[in-house]
């Protein structure tokens, strides 16, 4: 199962709608800034991602930006961050 890594930036005009896509952008990434996520996923997770999100946004109103960084197992991105360190996200185990 080839991951990648994706960074999910996204522009939402109504209040209820962001919150929507907030909570549902948590289940998929890592909460970078306001409306800026880093997420690691399988084809399949994106695709649901993606469908997830559509139901949520105003598509005449609200913009999301999905970049593809490339292979989560290759990736060496090249960012430059002011302040708080920037760590690519990492795959591990969830113990529950």
């Amino acid at each position: 199962m080839a991951e990648r890594i994706y960074v999910v930036a996204y522009d939402i005009s109504g209040q209820k709608r962001w919150r929507r896509v907030f909570r549902t952008m948590e289940g998929y990434g890592e909460w970078l800034q306001l409306s800026l996520f880093q997420c690691r996923l399988s084809a399949r997770q994106h695709m649901e991602m993606i469908a997830k999100l559509s139901e949520h946004i105003n598509h005449d109103q609200d913009h999301v930006l999905i970049l593809d960084i490339g292979p989560a197992s290759t990736v060496e991105p090249k960012v430059t961050s002011l302040g708080k360190k920037f760590d690519v996200v990492e795959h591990a185990p969830i113990i529950v």
